[in-house]
């Protein structure tokens, strides 16, 4: 399975959403699920993540040295079997990428489309904020990648009942 998770500069809000995200699939035993994170504008490509969303990141307890910024299209959205935008903005941007391509509705998505308090709404972006902002979206990730990543593991044991 290959997910990608989309939002403006790949600094603050998709690569907090890949970080966490990636441990919740491991501890899940998902580990050949493939995670991307990008963004559509490309003023950040190959920087650190935001020193906030890092500092927010660690203080939890995740790691978020390995990140580097990069811009999509990673691939076309066809190549990925779900593709989580951070934000409205993000999501027609992603579809206007993909351009003539026929795009699975279901495939291309807003990532809080899985959190079980905000579904439809945005992750709201942190940039020209405080660090509460960042500590919010580190409560929204968190809170949503629980709820993809089980929503996985039960799409798999259906599958496997099969």
């Amino acid at each position: 399975m290959r997910i990608a998770v989309v939002c403006l500069g790949n600094i603050c809000r998709s690569p907090m959403a890949e970080v966490v995200l990636r441990e919740r699939l491991d501890e899940a035993g998902l580990t050949d699920v493939e995670l991307v994170s990008a963004g559509t504008g490309d003023w950040h490509i190959g920087e650190r993540m935001d020193r906030r969303a890092a500092a927010t990141l660690r203080g939890a307890g995740y790691d978020p040295d390995r990140h580097r910024a990069k811009q999509w299209p990673v691939g076309d959205l066809a190549s990925y079997d779900l593709v989580l935008a951070m934000d409205q903005q993000n999501l027609a941007d992603l579809l206007r990428l993909a351009g003539d391509d026929e795009v699975d509705a279901a495939r291309v998505r807003l990532f809080r489309d899985f959190d079980p308090d905000g579904a439809g709404l945005d992750v709201p972006d942190p940039y020209y904020g405080g660090n509460d902002g960042f500590t919010k979206v580190l409560e929204i990730v968190e809170r949503t990648s629980d709820a993809l990543v089980g929503r996985l593991v039960r799409d798999r044991a259906e599958v496997a009942e099969r």
